[in-house]
């Protein structure tokens, strides 16, 4: 085991299978002597050359469109869009291309395409850097859509996503680029599409991804001390979602909690609660509910901010509404 950053667990899984496939490659911009946004692809360029770490023009469709083309053809590219604020410059391109070419052509061709976007808030970013795109690429019949929380998940589900033989969404926060945690530099791929039990408990089920993991965390220990003991899931995919271990929490629960950065209004946490009340009705013992951010832009402002920001306090006090 070692210890790294999630931003150095980026750069270790991918320089793991460029020298595993010589046809794994990356596109994007300043991805060379820079190393890229937080240095996740430091030292990959001189390592590997300029034809296999590619720096392209500010373009994000045209670098989405060239990467689709190359997958088409046989290699496996890695798409960088720094923010997942520019992805939507691409949007033609994943969406109308990438994610129905397989369907289009009858399965004779497959796209193992990876478009890296960093999701998400870091203070100060604003409107326009601090989005969280997760359920439109959810709602895009065709794409697989992964969003760690860890260094070693992002090591281990960066390399599940390019050996995929289908468009994966690589949705990276941006708080998450520092955080330090240990990781086995030799472990396998994790298995896209199998969420993490990260707590037990009797009296609630909560789920959530990305960086909000940890603000359910440090809920947990908040509602143990006050003896309410929960499941916290970790989904790590998105699509595929882990419905057999959330179905399995909320049967012995009977409550559930979703908790997402990205806005309530049409977040995937209302596709969850839709998809469990449907099925399991009769086993709630109180109605589902969400923690996640109001339906406004990320302000610039620090304190209007974190009026959007997804906090243990909130996610501790709609436990406790939910249990009265």
């Amino acid at each position: 085991m070692t210890s790294m950053t999630c931003a150095q667990a980026s750069c270790l899984a991918l320089r793991q299978e460029m020298l595993r496939d010589d046809r794994v490659w990356a596109l994007g911009e300043d991805l060379g002597p820079e190393g890229g946004v937080a240095g996740q692809y430091k030292g990959l360029q001189q390592e590997f050359g300029r034809h296999r770490i590619v720096d392209a023009p500010i373009s994000e469709n045209q670098i989405s469109a060239t990467a689709i083309g190359a997958a088409i053809t046989g290699t496996r590219p890695v798409v960088e869009l720094r923010y997942a604020d520019f992805a939507f410059c691409a949007a033609d391109e994943i969406i109308n291309q990438a994610a129905k070419i397989r369907y289009m052509l009858g399965g004779q061709v497959r796209v193992p395409l990876v478009v890296r976007q960093s999701i998400g808030m870091r203070e100060g970013m604003a409107a326009q850097h601090s989005q969280s795109n997760e359920a439109l690429w959810i709602g895009t019949p065709g794409l697989v859509v992964v969003a760690p929380s860890n260094p070693s998940d992002q090591h281990r589900l960066l390399k599940a996503a390019i050996r995929c033989d289908d468009p994966v969404m690589f949705l990276e926060h941006k708080e998450l680029w520092n955080l330090q945690g240990t990781l086995d530099p030799d472990a396998e791929p994790l298995e896209i599409g199998v969420a993490h039990l990260l707590e037990q408990g009797s009296d609630i089920t909560i789920v959530s991804w990305s960086s909000t993991v940890h603000a359910c965390i440090q809920a947990h220990s908040a509602l143990t001390k006050l003896g309410i003991s929960a499941d916290i899931i970790d989904l790590r995919t998105l699509w595929p979602w882990d419905q057999s271990l959330v179905e399995k929490s909320l049967k012995k629960t009977g409550r559930l909690l979703i908790a997402h950065e990205s806005i309530r209004t049409m977040g995937f946490g209302a596709e969850i609660i839709a998809e469990m009340t449907e099925k399991y009705f009769d086993l709630l013992r109180s109605p589902p509910s969400r923690v996640a951010s109001p339906r406004i832009p990320v302000p610039y402002s620090k304190p209007l901010e974190d009026i959007c920001r997804v906090g243990s306090e909130k996610i501790v006090q709609s436990v406790l509404k939910m249990l009265q």
